[in-house]
C-alpha cells in the first residue's frame, strides 16, 4: 500500500464513520448500553480495516460499514417501539440501596462490589449509605440517587417545614407509548380502573392517546400526552 492509496483510505474511512456516527443519532454516543458498547467496537474494527488493510478493499469496507449502519437503525427502532425488545437490548435500572439498606442480590447482578459502589456514592456527594432514600444503577452504566428528604440540600428540616406526605417512595411509570404496565400498576397496589378513572377525569378516553403516565410520591397521576399540542 503505497502513501497516497493510505492517504485515501484515511479520508475515505473518516467521512464514512462521520456519516454513520452522524445518522445513527446522538444516542449512540450520549448512552454505553449494551448495543452501543458493541456498535463502538465493530464500527472501530470496520474503520481500522478500511485503513491498515491491503486485502479489505474500500468497497468491502464501505459495505461493512453500510449494513452496520442499517442493523443499527432497525435495532433503533425496535428499540424505540418495543418495551421488552429494550429490556433485552439494554437491560433495565436495577435498584441497590433501599431506604438506606444495600441490596446485596440486586447489588451482585451489577457486578459492583460495595467499595465500587461507595466510590459512586461519593461522586454524587453521598458520603453515607444511610443518607441514601433509593439509588438506581441505570442501563448506561451510571448511579442515580436519591437522598432522603431530611439530606437534601436546602432540606425542608432546615427550613421548619414538615415533610410532603408520600404514599410511594418514588415516582413509577404506569403507561408507556400508549400501553399500560400491568406489573408497575400492581406494585402499586393499583387496578386498572383507577387508571381508566384518572384518565377519564383528565378528558382522555383512550389509553392510546398517553405517550407517557407516572404516579407521583404523592400518589397522584402525571400524563404526557402523545401529541403536545392537544388541549384537555
Amino acid at each position: 500500500m503505497d502513501s497516497i492509496e493510505l492517504l485515501l483510505r484515511v479520508i475515505i474511512a473518516f467521512a464514512a464513520l462521520f456519516i454513520v456516527a452522524r445518522v445513527s443519532g446522538r444516542k449512540e454516543i450520549s448512552q454505553m448500553t449494551f448495543f452501543n458498547f458493541i456498535s463502538a467496537i465493530t464500527l472501530g474494527t470496520i474503520g481500522g480495516s478500511l485503513v491498515t488493510s491491503d486485502t479489505f478493499s474500500v468497497r468491502n469496507g464501505l459495505l461493512a460499514l453500510g449494513g452496520w449502519l442499517v442493523l443499527t437503525l432497525l435495532f433503533g427502532y425496535i428499540d424505540i417501539k418495543s418495551k421488552s425488545a429494550r429490556k433485552l437490548l439494554e437491560g433495565e435500572p436495577i435498584i441497590v440501596i433501599k431506604q438506606g439498606k444495600i441490596m446485596e442480590k440486586a447489588l451482585g447482578r451489577t457486578r459492583l462490589d460495595v467499595d465500587a459502589l461507595l466510590v459512586r456514592l461519593r461522586e454524587k456527594n453521598v458520603f453515607s449509605v444511610k443518607d441514601v432514600e433509593y439509588a438506581i444503577f441505570e442501563t448506561d452504566g451510571k448511579l442515580s440517587v436519591m437522598k432522603k428528604q431530611d439530606q437534601q440540600s436546602i432540606t425542608r428540616k432546615d427550613m421548619n417545614i414538615p415533610a410532603v406526605n408520600q404514599v410511594y417512595p418514588y415516582s413509577t411509570e404506569v403507561i408507556a407509548d400508549g400501553k399500560i404496565i400491568e406489573n408497575n400498576l400492581k406494585r402499586l397496589n393499583l387496578k386498572d380502573e383507577w387508571l381508566q378513572e384518572q384518565l377519564r377525569q383528565n378528558g382522555i378516553n383512550s389509553v392510546s392517546d398517553v405517550f407517557y403516565a407516572e404516579v407521583q410520591k404523592d400518589g397522584s397521576l402525571y400524563i404526557d400526552y402523545r401529541n403536545d399540542n392537544m388541549t384537555h
